[in-house]
């Protein structure tokens, strides 16, 4: 935050939490980010989600999940994604774990301002997708982690179109219960409309509390 010549406040905010068990496993995640210079907003974007695994097995897994985004300036109002589908767990190590994952989703998009979908201008638009992804954990240190997860799901409305994201993060222990964190999220759409850019990048640094 500053003021004077100058007058800006940038905000951003990240959660994750996870409960595991040998059978199941529940993630909430989201982050927020808000923006604004000279009494004119900048950026103003919101993700959150859930997902719910259940292990068949040592090496599979069924999951389902809920994901919900909203930002301003990709005049997207709202999106509800829900998706489920089958998992691999490749790698399941204390230090390592590396899962496969792929399903089917359904995606309800809401814009602020009408869009051009299709040849047709539409203040909604639904659709059923493929869900496909990947995400890792590591261990690399006594004291160093870093997380990453990539999703795509093409369009099976329109082929050809498709939506990815990728998050990464990086995360250096301070003490028992502080982080010092690095983040990096890439949001990609094929089609984002006339005027709008297709890949949204954010980085963020900061310091995190864990909470067990």
């Amino acid at each position: 935050m500053s003021s004077g010549n100058t007058d800006s406040r940038n905000l951003s905010l990240t959660a994750d939490a996870v409960r595991a068990t040998d059978r199941d496993k529940t993630s909430l995640y989201g982050n927020a980010q808000y923006a604004r210079s000279d009494g004119v907003t900048t950026a103003e974007q919101v993700r959150l989600g859930g997902r719910q695994d259940h292990n068949l097995g040592s090496a599979y897994f069924a999951f389902g999940g809920l994901d919900l985004e909203r930002n301003k300036f990709s005049n997207l109002k709202v999106r509800a994604q829900l998706g489920g589908g089958l998992g691999w767990h490749a790698v399941k190590s204390p230090t390592t774990t590396f899962d496969l994952f792929g399903g089917l989703s359904y995606t309800s998009d809401k814009y602020f301002n009408a869009a051009l979908i299709d040849g047709h201008s539409r203040t909604s638009y639904d659709y059923v997708g493929l869900l496909l992804g990947e995400e890792s954990t590591h261990k690399l240190t006594a004291t160093t982690s870093a997380k990453q997860r990539l999703t795509v799901v093409p369009n099976l409305r329109n082929r050809g179109e498709y939506r990815a994201n990728w998050d990464a993060g990086l995360a250096v222990a301070m003490s028992q219960a502080m982080n010092l964190n690095v983040g990096f999220s890439v949001a990609h759409n094929s089609d984002p409309g006339p005027g709008r850019k297709s890949t949204d990048t954010l980085l963020t640094t900061g310091v995190s509390i864990k909470f067990e």
